[in-house]
């Protein structure tokens, strides 16, 4: 396949996740939309739900990633794209990573949508800056059998490894 002909089918699907984002506003939604491709072709969608679902993780790449996951029947999408009408927040961008996602392609980026009042900035840098402070306290407890559902995970002869 020719790098224009690539180019094209990429703007088409890119195209649709923005549709979607617009669409997800006029729903009550927010304002991002994403497609799952394989081979060529659209096979999942997604758009924000968070707010018209009450639930904080419902963007609409992780969205996306989990139709195309019942729609292909498996949890690992390698050999997909994932193509998002913005930048993935890092949360996106790790169930992408989680996936197995061959590539994402992205439109606006993050400073876009904190121009829009979607500023995830912070997040970014949380986890680039080990010195990070971070809003919410993270703390482990310690626990003697901390490892018995990981010592149950090995012994499991039939375990689906991911």
């Amino acid at each position: 396949m020719t790098v224009d002909v690539q180019v094209a089918r990429e703007t088409d699907w890119m195209a649709r996740a923005i549709e979607l984002a617009t669409r997800s506003v006029a729903d009550g939604g927010g304002p991002f939309g994403a497609v799952v491709v394989k081979d060529g072709e659209i096979v999942a969608t997604g758009h924000n739900q968070v707010t018209t679902n009450l639930d904080p993780t419902a963007h609409a790449e992780v969205v996306a990633i989990r139709n195309a996951c019942q729609a292909l029947g498996t949890f690992k999408l390698d050999g997909c794209v994932l193509v998002t009408s913005c930048e993935p927040c890092p949360m996106c961008m790790a169930s992408a990573l989680w996936a197995r996602m061959e590539s994402v392609v992205y439109a606006a980026d993050r400073d876009d949508a904190a121009v829009a009042g979607f500023d995830d900035r912070a997040f970014y840098q949380l986890f680039s800056d080990p010195d990070s402070v971070w809003p919410t306290p993270v703390r482990r407890i310690e626990m003697p059998n901390r490892n018995e559902a990981f010592d149950a995970w090995r012994q499991k002869e039939d375990r689906v490894d991911y």
